[in-house]
């Protein structure tokens, strides 16, 4: 088993679910990114998503629009977040995703990406613009490496193409909590319970539920019924508000262990 899978493992096996945070790599610098890693595994994080910073990201909201725009700013690249991984596995084996688009990823070459992914210690890659009819010229270089490319699914997905997709899922379906953008409504857990109890029964891994989690009685609220809650722009929103306080880390462990209080007190209730 790779690390996303021995974590899902050991957390089924205490009866617990997963916090995802997400952050973006660069945002404000590199080197802050890599001390919010440590804050947040230190928090509770049990997996950690990773933006790679990206001129166009389509699926984000304003927040981590702005967020992706400052890395930028700052010098990141493709390259730079795939070191930064790698210094992440000087001090920890949390299991790490890489959220971000196609774009970068085509032209840093699909081979060369996942040998050099692989090398560092990327678990996982989310493209959210790469369709599933396209996945296979990425996911042949990916397979043989270990990294997962992680399944998407949404309240619009119909039921038999999300049977489909399921099929070929690796680490964790992450489902989208709703249409739109991040960071720019509220998640609405009895609108989806449902589809994501339903959706977990036939699923061969884990359900991830994100978009809209912004507070820890969001995420005890979707702990209830999946197997791991994503939280990204009200924490990237943390990482802006405080970027230049020396109480930034201080801000983030206190957000995290909050949500990390919510996954757990609605697990500890089941």
């Amino acid at each position: 088993m790779g690390r996303i899978e021995e974590t899902f493992a050991q957390l089924k096996q205490s009866n617990h679910k997963a916090l995802i945070p997400f952050i973006t790599a660069g945002d404000p610098d590199m080197d802050t990114t890599e001390k919010i890693i440590a804050t947040l595994v230190d928090a509770g994080a049990d997996l950690i998503e990773l933006g790679v910073p990206f001129s166009d990201p389509m699926a984000d909201g304003p927040t981590i629009q702005a967020a992706s725009e400052r890395a930028l700013a700052a010098g990141a690249t493709l390259d730079s977040v795939l070191d930064l991984v790698e210094r992440v596995r000087s001090f920890s084996q949390v299991p790490i995703v890489l959220m971000g688009y196609y774009n970068p990823v085509f032209c840093y070459g699909l081979e060369r990406f996942a040998d050099r992914a692989a090398q560092v210690g990327v678990d996982g890659l989310l493209l959210v613009d790469l369709p599933a009819e396209e996945r296979e010229e990425l996911h042949i270089h990916l397979k043989p490496k270990g990294v997962h490319l992680i399944t998407l699914l949404a309240p619009t997905t119909p039921p038999d193409r999300a049977a489909q997709l399921m099929k070929q899922a690796q680490g964790f379906v992450y489902y989208v909590s709703m249409t739109g953008v991040t960071g720019t409504s509220k998640v609405d857990g009895s609108a989806i319970e449902s589809q994501v109890v339903q959706l977990r029964a036939h699923s061969p891994v884990p359900v991830a539920v994100g978009f809209g989690i912004t507070t820890e009685q969001d995420a005890a609220a979707i702990a209830r019924f999946s197997d791991a809650v994503v939280v990204g722009s009200a924490l990237v929103k943390v990482i802006q508000q405080h970027a230049k306080s020396p109480c930034l880390q201080e801000e983030v462990r206190r957000f995290v262990a909050e949500l990390k209080q919510g996954v757990s007190r609605a697990t500890d209730l089941q």
